[in-house]
C-alpha cells in the first residue's frame, strides 16, 4: 500500500486551487492578494491554507503579521520545494497522458472514471499523521495517531475497519473530524469522558445567524475548526488569543488511508 506524504494537494482535481494558491502566496507575500488573483474569498483562501498545513508533515505556509496587503504569509522552504516538485511532476504527467491518448483511443473515458476514485470529504478537519499504537479489543480497536506538534488523536474503530484499512503501526493515515463534533471548553481542568483533548489558542471567530465558527491553533501550527451555537460562543467568551481546548470523542474520529 502506497502512502502519500502530502495528500490531496497532489490530486489533479484540486491543483488549480491549492497549488496555484501556494504559488500566488509565494509571489505576493499575501493571502488576500493571492485570493483576489484567483477569484477566491479571503476566508476560502485561509481555510485552504489551514487545510494544506494540516495535511503536511511540515508547515508549507507561515503567517506574517502586518502584511502589506493584509493576511501576510510566505511559503516555507518545504513549501517552495513541494511546489517545484509538483510542477516537474505535472509536466511529466502531461507528457505521459499525451502519449497514452495517442496509443489508446478511449483513454479519456477511463481516465475520467479513475479520477472519480479520488477521495473527497465534507469533514472540515483533516489531519495527516502516523499511527504510533494500535490496541485491539474483542470488538473494537483503538488507534493512536501522532499528528505532529506533540498532539495525538485517538480513533475508536471496529476490528472489521482495522482489517479493511490494513492499518499497522508506523504507517500514515488521515484523521477526519466534522466541525460539529468538536466540543470547546475554556476550562483547561474540566474533566470529561471525551478521549481526545487538544488545547491551543483561538485564532479566529466568525459569528453567523445561528452558529459560530471557531478556529483553534494548536501548538504544532495545525488548525482545528469547531462549529458551536452562538449562545455557547458568547457563554464561553471566546476571542482571538484566548486559550481553549477541543474535546473529541474517539468514535467521532474517522480514519482513512491512501490506496
Amino acid at each position: 500500500m502506497k502512502q502519500a506524504a502530502t495528500p490531496n494537494l497532489l490530486s489533479s482535481g484540486r491543483k488549480h486551487n491549492h497549488l496555484e494558491l501556494l504559488e500566488r502566496i509565494d509571489a505576493s507575500g499575501s493571502i488576500r492578494a493571492a485570493a483576489n488573483a484567483l477569484g477566491m474569498s479571503y476566508k476560502a483562501a485561509w481555510d485552504a491554507v489551514e487545510n494544506i498545513n494540516n495535511l503536511s508533515a511540515q508547515p508549507l505556509v507561515e503567517r506574517r503579521v502586518g502584511g502589506r496587503n493584509g493576511g501576510g504569509a510566505v511559503l516555507t522552504t518545504h513549501g517552495r520545494r513541494l511546489v517545484a516538485a509538483y510542477r516537474r511532476l505535472d509536466k511529466e504527467r502531461e507528457r505521459v497522458l499525451a502519449h497514452l491518448n495517442r496509443v489508446m483511443d478511449d483513454f479519456d473515458t477511463y481516465y475520467e472514471m479513475i479520477r472519480r476514485f479520488d477521495m473527497k470529504t465534507s469533514a472540515r478537519n483533516q489531519f495527516l499523521g502516523k499511527i504510533i499504537k494500535i490496541k485491539e479489543g474483542a470488538v473494537n480497536a483503538e488507534v493512536i495517531l501522532n499528528i505532529g506538534g506533540g498532539d495525538e488523536l485517538v480513533a475508536g474503530i471496529t476490528l472489521d475497519s482495522l482489517k479493511h484499512l490494513e492499518l499497522t503501526e508506523g504507517m500514515e493515515a488521515y484523521a477526519l473530524i466534522k466541525s460539529q463534533w468538536v466540543i470547546l471548553s475554556a476550562d483547561n481542568d474540566l474533566k470529561t469522558s471525551a478521549r481526545n483533548r487538544l488545547c491551543g489558542s483561538v485564532a479566529r471567530c466568525q459569528e453567523g445567524a445561528v452558529n459560530s465558527e471557531i478556529i483553534l491553533e494548536l501548538p504544532g501550527g495545525k488548525h482545528l475548526t469547531a462549529i458551536v451555537t452562538n449562545d455557547s460562543y458568547h457563554d464561553l467568551g471566546l476571542k482571538p488569543g484566548m486559550r481553549a481546548c477541543a474535546l473529541i470523542k474517539s468514535s467521532h474520529v474517522i480514519l482513512a488511508v491512501a490506496s
